[in-house]
């Protein structure tokens, strides 16, 4: 796919609110799909898309630490230099692009004034490389299967360990019940191996009442899990690409219910079936989501389960290894 085309996919599928974009745009050296490194302890992963609309208008959509994607507001391109405002979290971003990094700063506004209310904070940047097209997923050679809840807690541990632990594991079945007062925070689940890439991923969930957790991907991309039955569409539903991409149809069944949810993740594409019918089909996978553990999506990472948020169980938690997964196509 050349860089017309692959930028013109990424805005379409980049977030729930895509970009209007012309296949013949001529590209710059600040367009692309950008990785970030937020000047944050905690959750410091970012994601920009930067691009320029039909009118050559620049545009960025843009996700920071926990949010969904979001469309920035004043968003400026001057040579290899960029700015813009991320009015819901209240961040100006301005920086420069030399090669294929990104070098810049970050400061705390008043949205009703336009006034900074802090001192700037450095942050970081990489280009991603461009997404090749035409991915089979009947391509993808599987290894051997890995029961991910074999060992019970033992193959897993909070991924804030100051963090209520609310996670049990009985016959079979690993359950949260977060801790509901105030001041608390729950901890979410990681593996403690860290070696998946691509792979075939297959569990069943119940999703209880105004439930809302997730299950990401190499910990950088979730597969949402919440109580969406009955709700018209969105990006936010249950086993969607999180933020990123609308399921094709609904496939939702009641809280309550148990719903089997099976993910493929193979060369940087998704296919994702709910409860027997597929909701996305081989879609790129554009960035990260919101909660991711980094922003480095080239490199192999654990498979983490949100618990900070409600109650859900999960079984039957299989990852199945892909042994001619990302290569050359995806390497950064």
């Amino acid at each position: 796919m050349n860089s017309k085309l692959f930028l013109g996919s990424l805005f379409l599928l980049g977030g729930c609110c895509a970009f209007d974009c012309c296949k013949d745009q001529q590209l710059s050296t600040i367009e692309g799909n950008w990785g970030i490194a937020l000047p944050f302890e905690e959750y410091s992963a970012g994601h920009m898309i930067l691009s320029r609309d039909c009118k050559g208008e620049p545009s960025a959509l843009v996700l920071t630490r926990w949010s969904s994607p979001v469309k920035a507001k004043e968003v400026k391109f001057e040579g290899n230099r960029f700015s813009f405002k991320v009015m819901d979290s209240k961040w100006y971003y301005a920086g420069q692009v030399i090669g294929d990094t990104i070098s810049g700063h970050m400061t705390r506004f008043d949205p009703k004034t336009g006034l900074f209310t802090d001192k700037s904070k450095p942050f970081s940047g990489w280009r991603n490389p461009e997404i090749v097209g035409g991915v089979d997923m009947k391509e993808a050679k599987f290894g051997e299967p890995i029961d991910l809840l074999a060992g019970g807690l033992d193959s897993w541990y909070a991924k804030e360990s100051n963090r209520y632990f609310g996670w049990t594991f009985k016959d079979g079945v690993l359950s949260n019940r977060i801790k509901r007062e105030k001041g608390v925070l729950n901890a979410n689940l990681i593996t403690k191996r860290e070696d998946f890439m691509d792979f075939k991923l297959s569990y069943d969930v119940r999703v209880l009442p105004k439930c809302n957790s997730g299950v990401y991907l190499r910990g950088r991309y979730e597969i949402q899990t919440i109580d969406s039955y009955g709700k018209k569409l969105d990006c936010h539903n249950m086993a969607a690409y999180y933020g990123r991409v609308t399921p094709s149809v609904s496939a939702e069944k009641p809280a309550g219910e148990w719903q089997h949810v099976e993910v493929t993740l193979f060369r940087r594409h998704l296919t994702v079936v709910l409860n027997g019918k597929t909701i996305h089909d081989t879609i790129p996978v554009v960035g990260i989501t919101g909660g991711a553990i980094d922003a480095r999506e080239f490199v192999p990472g654990p498979m983490y389960i949100q618990g900070d948020h409600s109650d859900a169980d999960y079984k039957n938690m299989i990852l199945t290894p892909i042994l001619n997964g990302c290569g050359k196509c995806c390497k950064k």
